[in-house]
């Protein structure tokens, strides 16, 4: 038989706590739409006793923030084995559940919330972004990445949050299909800047070397080479009627 006596819990307990609830008030609606009531009845305490952890609802938001952008930085961690899409793939599977499971949580995160503009919501975008950019950087093998791979990798990592946030609106073409898009564009800004620079070319190749033709990249190059018209065959030419 129960008594119905509540454990007390610890000071740090409770705050962990508190910020489990607001992530997941706030992964399922605007940060600006939920309200400290809302937050204490879902903790099961006391208005005033959230306050007695949390200054405000924006020292709480912003704790909440922290432990969203912990785990989202987590999701580009991937062991270095296998070929480089695979990987990436896997990545982009781990990232996506992240931006499924909390949705408006991950566009207050990337776009600020209603801390737009403060120096601590900016800090942890930019922390994940870091944390994105090198991993990517180890899976590649490189400690000090040349200019132009910097920019192919900060580029996707832009893309790849860019694309998540779009995708939030509407969700209007599959996931999957997003996810290995976004592996394929990593495998064209490479290539794009392959072209410009005998370095970026020269890890080009190395990547590619690995690649199985039934993996991500080979299913890239198929498509691409399905574009190309065959040897000999007449040249598309344009319907003279649509100009």
């Amino acid at each position: 038989m129960t008594t119905g006596v509540r454990r007390r819990m610890g000071v740090e307990e409770r705050k962990q706590q508190l910020i489990g609830v607001a992530l997941e008030l706030f992964s399922h609606r605007s940060p600006d739409e939920v309200s400290i009531d809302e937050i204490a009845a879902a903790a099961g305490i006391s208005r005033p006793l959230v306050y007695h952890y949390f200054p405000g609802k924006q020292s709480l938001y912003e704790a909440a923030l922290r432990r969203a952008a912990d785990e989202l930085a987590a999701r580009f961690v991937e062991p270095p084995q296998g070929p480089l899409g695979a990987r990436l793939l896997r990545v982009m599977g781990r990232f996506f559940d992240f931006v499924d499971d909390h949705g408006p949580g991950f566009a207050a995160l990337m776009r600020g919330g209603p801390a737009v503009g403060s120096s601590t919501t900016n800090a942890m975008i930019d922390e994940v972004r870091h944390a994105a950019y090198v991993q990517i950087l180890s899976h590649l093998g490189v400690e000090k990445p040349s200019a132009r791979l910097e920019l192919v990798v900060r580029s996707w990592v832009s893309l790849a949050e860019s694309t998540a946030l779009i995708w939030l609106d509407g969700r209007r073409v599959p996931r999957a299909e997003l996810e290995l898009q976004l592996v394929h564009d990593f495998a064209a800004l490479a290539a794009v800047s392959a072209a410009y620079d005998a370095d970026m070319a020269a890890i080009l190749v190395g990547i590619l070397a690995d690649e199985p033709a039934d993996g991500p990249f080979g299913e890239l190059v198929a498509r691409l080479a399905a574009l190309v018209p065959v040897a000999g065959a007449a040249p598309v030419v344009p319907d003279q009627r649509l100009r």
